[in-house]
């Protein structure tokens, strides 16, 4: 098998896995909070500290393979955030007459998700700090 079907194997398994996961946390979503979608804000903000945390990994060499970041990064993390649905989010939001409500979510899911990212590389320069490994870093 060529490298680039073995990488698009990989992508599509972390992108299987990563769309059932956000599916599940949607559903989870409408039940904790209806009429605000939660489970997309969550998806993103989440997957969103997952790619920071693989970012970073994958700046220090052997710290993640390059399978791992296939599957993590393009698959996963592509599969389980969603700017679409963000967006549709907002559009039934602004349909409905409620433009505030639309703002605060598009501005609280760009916050969220650029916290989660800075708080997911910020992790893993602290615990390869402690651990030594990022010591002359």
């Amino acid at each position: 098998m060529s490298k680039a079907v073995w990488a698009a194997m990989l992508v599509g398994m972390g992108g299987s896995l990563g769309c059932m996961a956000r599916y599940g946390l949607s559903l989870a979503g409408a039940r904790l909070l209806p009429g605000w979608p939660l489970g997309t804000f969550a998806a993103n903000c989440l997957g969103c500290l997952l790619m920071g945390l693989v970012t970073e990994l994958a700046g220090h060499g052997s710290a993640l393979s390059p399978e791992a970041r296939l599957v993590l990064a393009t698959g996963f993390c592509g599969g389980f955030t969603t700017m679409s649905a963000m967006v549709a989010d907002a559009g039934r939001m602004l349909e409905s007459g409620h433009l505030m409500q639309a703002a605060w979510y598009l501005g609280l899911t760009l916050a969220g998700s650029a916290l989660a990212f800075a708080l997911g590389t910020a992790a893993v320069r602290l615990a390869l700090r402690w651990s030594g490994v990022g010591a002359g870093a």
